[in-house]
């Protein structure tokens, strides 16, 4: 699924063009998601000015300004999670727009004409309306730090995992204690950490924690800076697959040998999903 490296990078491919351009028509052609897409969002969209492109963990929040026709509207910012299998794609050119596929459930036609496209197949995705103060939305309000902010540093980390006793890794992908940290960057956090997936999340040191915040945000940037990963179908805003698969130490290579040491890389469950590590780097 899209975790927070895909995400960042569809938000960065759509915010130069789509900032300061205005909402003329929304098409729902399928409001079946996580959410049903509430049947009032092209009269909630239509007329507004997008005004800001943020990310909270996996959201995309496209912040829209008020309708100054309309002052019992206020402003707000339209919730976009890309759930499983979901991707934006935009269109600068309505003449080259594809024909709709099964599964295109929103176009948002834009004042130059541009489009912009949310594809789901599975439907684990959501598009929902949130008037502000959109941080304070039942999605948004509990999430924890966001990997890049000051306020993931090794004291507030350590603070989070003191009554924990969960394994690491389990705890590292809680968004209640770090943002974004999906299954994959954990599995290759961790390995850059030299922490072991399945040590206590309370009996890790400050110093190896401080090792850990380093290794998350050096490896989130490693992905963003290649695209994300794409390992079945995600393509960002310009349908560009992700190339950090490419670059993946540990995830995905149970069996194989450690690109460091050469010892053969072991694959455990957790938490329902796979963790790869290195037996003789992480401890």
């Amino acid at each position: 699924m899209p975790e927070l490296p895909e995400v960042e990078t569809t938000r960065r491919g759509i915010t130069p063009h789509a900032i300061g351009r205005t909402v003329v028509a929304v098409e729902v052609h399928d409001a079946r998601l996580r959410w049903p897409i509430p049947l009032d969002l092209p009269s909630k969209l239509s007329g507004r000015t997008l005004v800001r492109l943020d990310r909270r963990s996996k959201y995309l929040l496209f912040r829209f300004e008020g309708l100054a026709n309309h002052q019992s509207d206020r402003s707000g910012a339209l919730l976009v999670h890309l759930g499983m299998t979901g991707s934006l794609r935009w269109y600068s050119d309505a003449a080259a727009v594809p024909q709709r596929r099964l599964h295109d459930h929103v176009d948002l036609r834009f004042d130059n004409g541009a489009l912009l496209r949310y594809h789901d197949p599975r439907r684990f995705g959501a598009i929902l309306w949130v008037d502000d103060p959109v941080d304070e939305h039942r999605l948004l309000a509990a999430l924890g730090p966001e990997p890049f902010e000051p306020g993931f540093n090794p004291a507030a980390l350590q603070a989070k995992l003191r009554p924990r006793s969960a394994a690491i890794k389990v705890a590292l992908m809680d968004n209640h204690v770090v943002v974004g940290v999906g299954n994959i960057y954990a599995n290759e956090a961790l390995f850059h950490a030299g922490i072991h997936p399945a040590r206590a999340a309370n009996r890790i040191s400050l110093h190896r924690l401080g090792s850990l915040v380093d290794a998350v945000r050096s490896t989130l940037s490693a992905a963003i800076a290649k695209g994300g990963s794409t390992l079945r179908d995600y393509l960002d805003s310009d349908g560009v697959p992700g190339y950090f698969q490419l670059d993946y130490q540990v995830y995905g290579r149970a069996g194989l040998p450690c690109r460091r040491c050469a010892t053969t890389l072991k694959a455990i469950r957790q938490g329902g999903r796979a963790t790869t590590y290195c037996p003789r780097c992480q401890k």
